[in-house]
């Protein structure tokens, strides 16, 4: 029989990962209540059981003294089976509660178990946890049996045991992701420097590489773009912009608001503020469908954003007469000239040679020709053109709508 315990005891260490000192204990506290009742042994006086750790042979003793002759009754035998399953239940619990506590903020996986009044009940090999309604990506739909992933959120002890609690809406959620898929964020090369997300719509994940030879975004893009796919795949067809972390404020708030083009950001760094000037075509874009792209751009970065169009800058909304049709002007120069903020040829003509010269790729001869130009087409008649004023919008605002942008996924 003795030996009989320490293989019991052993197979439930092995199958339930319960320390084998935890049982022995268990058995002993069980056994010495089964002891007193046999003995009607008052509560004011002490019973101990011990079992021997190698041979497992039982010695049980009272107020010092040794018992020798001991018959476990029916009823005491029954009250040690009980306390022994209660005990091994508790040790079973906090075992789950300690392995799921160290993995908050981790990635799980699991099969989907049950519905209950809207939440998901994932099955986790020996624990279950919660998926809640308001945790779910929206318009995702599961069916018993299928597999599941989710960022751990929080894990409490209850009555009932462990309560695991996931998400699939969180930011971690894939910051976790791209961690299980991209080896060179898990051996540290890339860094994830921030993320901001809607779930179920659009991410925008910032990164950064430690290594020059490494490209941060081409490695979380993968060949062919196979690891991004994954994980779009894996969010149910979310689209994830990649963007190279600047520790310059104006260069990582130009990536921020990618796939706009940007022509010039005014900072207030005591306020974290900026003033985004774009050109006009490229307003929509900027802002992003309902705000989005402004919004996501502001919470990954930390500042607020206000967009503008040169046209509501300057007061010029519809540009009277555009540099594409000047004699000189290519699409090249054309970009040039716009980026200096120079997109009309009303403003072209109130420019000296000298400030023509300030700009990158315009020479002494180039903007004195530029100059001719410009004023000759000004001294033609011009058709009169109306002019609407078009609103400016910040970060916490939510344009009706705007033309679909383009993603990196």
């Amino acid at each position: 029989m003795n030996a009989e315990l320490l293989s019991i005891l052993e197979t439930i260490e092995r199958d339930k990962g319960i320390d084998r000192e935890v049982l022995i204990q268990a058995v002993e506290s069980a056994l010495a209540t089964a002891a007193r009742k046999s003995l009607n042994v008052p509560e004011e006086l002490d019973v101990t059981v011990n079992i021997d750790r190698k041979s497992g042979r039982l010695s049980v003793s009272s107020q010092g003294e040794a018992i020798t002759s001991l018959d476990f009754s029916r009823i005491a035998a029954q009250t040690a089976k009980q306390v022994i399953i209660q005990k091994i239940r508790e040790a079973e619990r906090e075992v789950v509660f300690a392995e799921f506590q160290g993995r908050v903020g981790d990635i799980v996986t699991g099969t989907v178990h049950r519905f209950e009044r809207g939440d998901v009940i994932v099955e986790l090999g020996r624990a279950e946890a919660i998926l809640p309604k308001a945790e779910r990506i929206p318009r995702e739909e599961y069916q018993q049996g299928d597999r599941l992933q989710g960022f751990v959120l929080e894990v409490q002890k209850t009555a009932k045991g462990p309560s695991i609690v996931l998400s699939r809406t969180h930011q971690g959620f894939v910051k976790g992701l791209f961690a299980l898929e991209v080896p060179e964020i898990a051996e540290g090369i890339v860094e994830m420097k921030g993320v901001a997300r809607e779930a179920g719509d659009r991410t925008k994940l910032a990164v950064y590489s430690t290594d020059d030879k490494v490209d941060c975004v081409g490695a979380c893009v993968g060949m062919r773009g196979t690891r991004v796919k994954n994980i779009v795949r894996e969010l149910h067809g979310e689209k994830i912009d990649i963007i190279r972390w600047h520790s310059a404020m104006k260069e990582f708030i130009a990536a921020a608001l990618a796939p706009a083009k940007i022509a010039e950001i005014q900072e207030i760094p005591d306020a974290k503020k900026a003033l985004v000037i774009v050109d006009d075509d490229q307003l929509s874009l900027a802002i992003g469908k309902r705000g989005q792209n402004v919004r996501l751009a502001s919470k990954l970065t930390g500042w607020e954003l206000e967009i503008k169009s040169r046209g509501q800058i300057t007061g010029d909304v519809a540009p009277r007469s555009p540099l594409r049709g000047l004699e000189g002007v290519g699409p090249t120069l054309e970009n040039k000239l716009k980026e200096a903020g120079v997109d009309s040829i009303e403003k072209l003509a109130a420019l000296t040679a000298e400030q023509l010269v300030e700009i990158p790729g315009v020479g002494e001869k180039t903007a004195q020709k530029l100059l001719e130009s410009a004023r000759a087409a000004l001294s033609a008649p011009q058709p009169a053109q109306a002019e609407e004023p078009e609103p400016s919008v910040s970060s916490d605002e939510n344009p009706a709508a705007e033309p679909t942008e383009p993603s990196t996924n």
